[in-house]
């Protein structure tokens, strides 16, 4: 029986590398459970890849958050980067009340880093104005071109607004990384891996870092529903490494991915059996920005390249290996 999720626990937490001006750094991870994203719960149905709003509940107060601010620091072994994730906005006061806010960075004053999520209309000249140094605030762009990001993501808020916004923090000397899809719904492969590449090349002036984020099939999600009808695949990883290639050295930016659900088929993946070689190929980079590290080989290149050449052919963005006797194997 699954165990009854309370308002007052992390959803999770754990450890992972990340940088802190150019060294390799261990980052304390933080999800907090929160009221949820206001985009979400505005009638709009909220983005359609995004499942984060299971990690979300209804009656979570003020104390709850304190308690689970209490549950990180017991964890808390003197990372010098702290990454807290909600399932919205950390700024948006329904969800982190400001009492909330400012112990966290009271708390992690210390940390070299901070990083945490936003929408761009919470980030006003008054509230930038106030915030630490040590801050990193992820900005989820997801694509520059308005069409995607209202027809396809229906995310809510312009590609002009997250420039604004990314700006702002930056003449503040406040971090930015910014979040990009790769392969959106209705997008073929290679649609989704040019609107990646002039997306990153748009949040370049604004960005400190971009993340180019493949599109994962998350529960109870629109994207969910396409995908198991044969409407949609989960980029390759050939096609994650490519915009890779294109923008390195083109890009101020320190490029990185770090996929979710890499390697199965709700994921970015090929064929399973480069799979872990090829992430971990994307992993080096991330960290080296030398594209050496993205060189992999595999036949089933062959079979990604074809497969982009068949869907220009038919026009099409469902998933064509479905129907096909191809060398792709179908992983859960």
């Amino acid at each position: 029986m699954k165990a009854k999720r309370m308002p007052n626990e992390l959803e999770a937490s754990w450890s992972e590398d990340d940088m802190v001006s150019g060294e390799t750094v261990r980052a304390q991870v933080l999800i907090m459970r929160t009221n949820g994203c206001c985009w979400a719960k505005a009638g709009s149905g909220g983005c359609t890849m995004c499942g984060y709003r299971t990690a979300s509940l209804s009656n979570v107060t003020e104390d709850d958050l304190n308690a689970q601010i209490d549950q990180a620091l017991s964890k808390y072994r003197g990372e010098p980067f702290v990454k807290i994730y909600t399932s919205g906005s950390f700024f948006d006061t329904d969800e982190i009340p400001v009492s909330v806010r400012e112990r966290v960075f009271r708390e992690y004053a210390s940390c070299k880093r901070i990083l945490v999520e936003s929408r761009p209309e919470f980030l006003t000249d008054e509230l930038v104005a106030t915030l630490p140094k040590n801050l990193t605030v992820a900005l989820g762009l997801e694509s520059s071109n308005e069409e995607v990001l209202c027809r396809c993501i229906n995310k809510g808020f312009t590609a002009a607004q997250s420039r604004e916004a990314g700006m702002r923090l930056k003449a503040a000397g406040i971090g930015v990384r910014t979040y990009l899809l790769l392969k959106p719904p209705f997008l073929s492969e290679q649609a989704g891996m040019d609107d990646a590449i002039a997306s990153a090349r748009f949040a370049d002036p604004f960005s400190d870092e971009i993340s180019i984020n493949p599109l994962n099939i998350q529960h109870g999600t629109y994207v969910e529903r396409l995908w198991k009808r044969g409407d949609f695949r989960s980029p390759w990883i050939w096609s994650l490494i490519e915009v890779m290639k294109k923008l390195s050295g083109t890009v101020n930016a320190r490029l990185m991915s770090s996929p979710s659900g890499g390697g199965s088929q709700r994921g970015v993946h090929n064929c399973g059996k480069c799979d872990a070689a090829a992430l971990s190929a994307v992993e080096r980079f991330s960290f080296s920005q030398n594209p050496a590290d993205l060189e992999v080989s595999c036949e089933c290149k062959l079979t990604w390249e074809q497969y982009l050449k068949a869907e220009k052919l038919l026009g099409t963005s469902a998933d064509i290996g479905r129907a096909l006797d191809s060398e792709l194997t179908i992983r859960m």
